[in-house]
């Protein structure tokens, strides 16, 4: 049996929840090793439920594993999921606040009449997620080392005169190659004081000699994503690039420092935030100094000053400060490290 499913079968338990419906797709992958595309689980002691529609039942049937039972949906899947709760006896069952639609909930609740009483919960799955197995370690490592091969690649198309459109469209296409399924988000390219938008839409815009060229870009292997951002400059660096890249560089350095086990997570992004004021810049870092990453490419743990909780081993998050100069020019900096028992790795290269 999965021991996320076990763990989860105390939460609901402890919850006094008879069973938790399973929304997220990324939640669904989690549980089941398998890719939940327009699916449901239904989890319960008394069995687990994998439902689905006829254009994804035959892999279902090839791919998952024998601790769910597979159910094709014929009709409404709303029916379905009632009849399933009424037919175990599943009076409490919990559903996933934030990805449940209000709409879904209603017809659920509708067909389901007064029989099964539905609980919103909030991140049962996804405190399970936070912290990595081998096996997904295993999987980003890949995902990163495909992205930093990316970023290697790329440093020989960052010519004047070139799109940034076009400079995506090479990454996009190295990245397959290299055995990525696809891009983790759209690729971010930009190039000059677009570089100051921290989530730029990559335009059209030529690069240009003399300016730096911010590239955001993450991959996705076998469901698990990467993120990283390097900035390059095209031609001879100027002396205030060089001060906010020392900057935010160092920045990052300090924040890295500090991770390991128990440590605040507040503190984490204090580290590299305090810096940054400290050199008269904190007005422009205006973004929080992380977020976890995983399954999705924004998940839990959050890096930010606003965190109450703790690092624990097996996490896996960013680590990007920034500062965004209006009409000039952004530096970012983002890497990918991992909370060990002892301190951190820094799986997207080496710090000096």
């Amino acid at each position: 049996m999965n021991l996320h499913i076990n763990g989860l079968y105390a939460k609901l338990k402890e919850e006094h929840l008879d069973a938790l419906l399973v929304s997220s797709s990324a939640n669904i992958s989690y549980l089941t090793d398998f890719p939940g595309r327009d699916a449901y689980l239904l989890i319960s002691k008394k069995e687990n439920f994998y439902l689905t529609d006829s254009r994804y039942i035959a892999e279902a049937k090839k791919g998952l594993r024998k601790a769910f039972t597979l159910k094709k949906i014929n009709g409404s899947v709303f029916k379905l999921v009632a009849g399933l709760c009424q037919g175990r006896g599943l009076r409490r069952v919990g559903f996933e606040e934030r990805n449940l639609p209000f709409a879904e909930y209603n017809k659920i609740k509708a067909e389901a009449k007064k029989k099964v009483e539905l609980i919103p919960t909030h991140s049962l799955v996804e405190e399970f997620r936070q912290r990595k197995s081998p096996q997904e370690l295993a999987k980003m490592k890949k995902a990163i080392q495909i992205t930093v091969a990316a970023l290697k690649f790329i440093q020989g198309c960052l010519l004047p005169g070139k799109k940034e459109i076009e400079i995506a469209a090479e990454l996009e296409r190295f990245i397959r190659y290299q055995g990525a399924q696809a891009s983790a988000f759209d690729i971010i390219v930009a190039s000059g004081p677009n570089s100051c938008f921290p989530h730029h839409l990559t335009s059209e815009r030529k690069l240009k000699a003399q300016e730096p060229v911010l590239i955001d870009i993450g991959v996705d292997y076998r469901g698990y994503k990467s993120d990283l951002t390097r900035v390059f400059f095209l031609g001879k660096i100027t002396s205030l690039f060089r001060r906010i890249y020392d900057i935010v560089l160092l920045a990052q350095h300090r924040a890295i420092k500090k991770i390991r086990p128990a440590v605040q997570i507040r503190q984490i992004d204090a580290a590299a935030r305090q810096y940054i004021n400290q050199k008269g810049y904190g007005g422009f870092f205006i973004h929080n100094l992380g977020h976890g990453i995983g399954l999705q490419v924004h998940e839990d743990p959050y890096i930010s000053g606003k965190q109450d909780g703790i690092l624990k081993p097996g996490m896996v998050f960013t680590v990007e400060p920034a500062i965004y100069l209006p009409g000039k020019f952004g530096i970012r900096i983002e890497d990918m490290v991992l909370v060990t028992h002892k301190g951190c790795e820094v799986l997207s290269g080496v710090l000096d």
